[in-house]
């Protein structure tokens, strides 16, 4: 019997996206003859996509290049939308896939419905419960549910929020959050934080705080809490440094450094490449953020995390004390911060929390759910269960 490879079509937008799905791209692509991937790119982060694709060996098929300075939502989303389902068309693939909650995501999802095309959806099933908080991911990802076929569940919990609305148990798969595979490969190879732009702003004696801040919920006043606390922390302790990464967005730019240029002991960077990223993470004492993906970074490197937004959709690092949610009020982060820089005990238990959202092999286990569907692999994989 001849066995004919299926085409799997990875639709990617922005840089979390290719990280987490990097490491699945890279396991299809070793099991040749079973699966043959294919990049779609909608380059919703273009500079910051870039930096990524090489780094897992990716090139995509279809470059779409959509993105134009001062875009709506809506603009964004009908030009991905028909340039998807275009490239669809063209490519035709047995399966598309789609990561997490992106402008990127909702439109391939729904582009494949379009041409009848399954689709799955890895990192399925977060939620925080309000339409507007994250803005507009939550409905990105509540409106992927009914248009995927097979869910890729990073933990028990998401897998329990699908079940709650209705998906079929057996079209649901826990398998961690592939951001973890990425994340141990990338670790490994991450340069010397000293030989790095940005580190060459510390001192061996200086305890590190890193700072990511950029989601549209936090944009305005919010943000400019978030820096005034930021100022706050470094006059309160001199052994202090801020590494803020600033994300691109324009008012993220002018809010930084209109609050932030002058003050001491707080660097603003550009967004370094992932390599450079993760040789930050390992070097901190404490990172502040408003990032999905980074909340499930830090405890995987033993960092305690701040998540500076009014609520997660990722409970569990809170429930297990890695990480807590401090809202975006000054005094709240600063509080927050204050504790862990001043009370040991609480920072080790923090530190030492286990890391509840992967184990490094979510990656073959979404490709293994994949062989299960298409009938190449006869057994269904295990779902992945937090240990330690």
């Amino acid at each position: 019997m001849v066995v004919v490879s299926k085409r799997i079509a990875l639709i990617i937008g922005t840089r979390p996206e290719a990280i987490k799905l990097g490491p699945v791209y890279q396991e299809l692509a070793r099991r040749a003859g079973q699966f043959e991937p294919l990049v779609i790119a909608t380059a919703q982060h273009r500079q910051m996509l870039d930096q990524m694709l090489p780094i897992f060996g990716m090139a995509p098929e279809v470059d779409l290049d959509l993105m134009k300075e001062g875009q709506t939502l809506a603009e964004v989303t009908c030009r991905a939308l028909g340039g998807l389902q275009g490239a669809l068309q063209e490519i035709r693939p047995d399966l598309a896939l789609v990561q997490g909650d992106t402008t990127t995501v909702l439109a391939g999802a729904l582009a494949a419905f379009y041409e009848k095309i399954p689709v799955g959806h890895v990192e399925a099933g977060l939620r925080t419960g309000d339409k507007y908080s994250p803005f507009p991911e939550e409905i990105n990802r509540r409106l992927t549910t009914p248009l995927a076929d097979l869910h890729f569940a990073a933990t028990a919990g998401a897998r329990d929020h699908l079940l709650r609305e209705g998906v079929a148990p057996e079209s649901i798969f826990v398998t961690g959050n592939p951001v973890i595979d990425a994340l141990r490969q990338v670790a490994s190879h991450a340069p010397p934080l000293e030989t790095t732009a940005a580190g060459s702003h510390l001192t061996p004696d200086q305890r590190l705080l890193l700072v990511t801040a950029h989601r549209r919920e936090n944009l305005g006043q919010p943000l400019r809490n978030i820096c005034r606390a930021l100022r706050v922390i470094v006059e309160e302790f001199g052994d202090v440094h801020v590494l803020y990464a600033v994300h691109p967005n324009p008012q993220v730019r002018e809010t930084a450094g209109q609050e932030l240029a002058e003050a001491e002991r707080v660097t603003l960077i550009k967004p370094p490449n992932y390599l450079e990223f993760v040789a930050l993470m390992q070097r901190a004492y404490l990172i502040l953020t408003d990032s999905g993906g980074v909340q499930e970074e830090a405890p995987a490197l033993g960092v305690p995390a701040l998540v500076m937004r009014d609520t997660s959709e990722r409970p569990e690092g809170l429930a297990c004390g890695s990480a807590e949610l401090v809202g975006t009020s000054t005094e709240r982060i600063v509080r927050a911060a204050r504790r862990l820089l001043t009370e040991e005990a609480e920072y080790q238990r923090r530190r030492l929390a286990p890391c509840p959202y992967g184990d490094g092999k979510a990656a073959q286990r979404i490709v293994d759910a994949l062989g299960f569907h298409f009938g190449s692999q006869p057994q269904r994989p295990a779902d992945w269960e937090v240990t330690g």
